[in-house]
């Protein structure tokens, strides 16, 4: 039953009770406690004797309502306190979470009700916030390493420098460019990570076939460098979204299926296709044997699958990350799974135009 059904019956029962102990107050007063000489017989017949009537039952009347209110206000009580259990459970564990204990669980018993759909949903939320907490903790530590690490080398060329001045300077420029850039690189992949979270883009359609053909035609100087043939096919898939994140994704995908595949005659494959409610796009490619606990965690930031084999292209560990964001900002879904051969199948689901 829902709460509004047990509120209503309860409220019905208790109305009940009261009324038939009134009644069968007033039927004892009747049988019991009547004076005598309250009906009087005269020549129009019998009579009430009104005023003896109402000083007699007055005290009796006053005693049985006072017994209903004591009754009625003790009776809600534990019937409200019953009710609204629920609530208390509820009310400590949002307590529980503003201290920053993000683990704490309603795990509300009983049938299905308001009350259980409430606290549900409430656990899935917990579940939800204590996951993007701790991706963020990860996140922040994670970027921090990363960030620190070409400093540190940057630092370190500096103070060779200073203390070899007859060094040659070439070579050591040279390497401060690469760590520069790689910082560079770095910062805009985070950037472009916090845009896409805040989904602040303006929506156009855009044909994910047609975004397809412009990833392969920009990274297909790198596939024959690298002896990874692309297989590019399927239909026109029409969504909704910004073009320039949805290539960006797709570049991202391919450019990963490029630098995690064999060391020679690896392939990657894009294909497009559509069904009754979604727009995909599916990148495989092969490569090593990935577990799947490993690939569970490769759209996590700075999360990498293997060693790239090259190791001109090794990336700031944020290509999968921003592909996740970049469909959780369109409103679609991203799926990766290790193929039994080796590389991974990576699919992304988005909203029909």
């Amino acid at each position: 039953m829902s709460v509004r059904l047990k509120l209503t019956l309860s409220y019905a029962g208790f109305l009940m009770l009261a009324g038939a102990l009134l009644l069968g107050a007033a039927l004892v007063f009747y049988a019991y406690f009547m004076p005598d000489g309250w009906i009087i017989t005269g020549s129009e017949g019998f009579m009430i004797n009104r005023s003896l009537l109402v000083r007699s039952f007055a005290p009796f009347a006053l005693t049985a309502l006072v017994f209903l209110l004591v009754f009625g206000l003790l009776g809600g009580w534990i019937l409200a306190g019953r009710m609204l259990a629920p609530l208390d459970r509820i009310t400590y564990a949002t307590r529980m979470a503003a201290s920053g204990s993000l683990s704490h669980r309603v795990e509300l018993e009983g049938r299905r009700d308001e009350f259980r759909e409430l606290a549900d949903s409430f656990d899935v939320m917990l579940a939800q916030l204590e996951a993007q907490v701790g991706e963020q903790q990860r996140f922040a530590a994670n970027a921090s390493h990363e960030l620190r690490t070409p400093l540190a080398v940057t630092q370190t060329l500096i103070d060779v420098a200073r203390t070899d001045p007859d060094r040659d300077n070439a070579e050591l420029l040279e390497r401060l460019q690469v760590v520069n850039s790689r910082a560079i690189n770095l910062t805009e992949a985070l950037l472009l990570l916090s845009r896409t979270d805040q989904g602040a883009f303006t929506r156009e359609p855009v044909d994910l076939s047609l975004v397809t053909e412009e990833a392969v035609e920009t990274l297909l100087p790198l596939a024959e460098k690298n002896g990874v043939a692309i297989e590019a096919s399927g239909d026109v898939a029409p969504t909704v979204g910004s073009h320039a994140l949805l290539l960006q994704m797709t570049t991202n995908l391919l450019h990963n299926a490029i630098v995690h595949n064999l060391p020679e005659d690896g392939t990657a494959q894009l294909r497009t296709a559509i069904d009754p409610e979604a727009a995909t796009l599916t990148v495989e490619n092969t490569g090593e044997k990935l577990t799947p606990q490993l690939v569970s965690t490769l759209t996590e930031p700075f999360q990498r699958s293997t060693e790239r084999i090259r190791g001109d292209h090794a990336g700031v560990g944020l290509g999968l990350a921003i592909v996740k964001s970049i469909a959780r900002a369109h409103d679609g879904t991203l799926d990766v799974i290790a193929r039994p051969d080796g590389g991974l199948r990576i699919t992304a689901r988005f909203p029909l135009a």
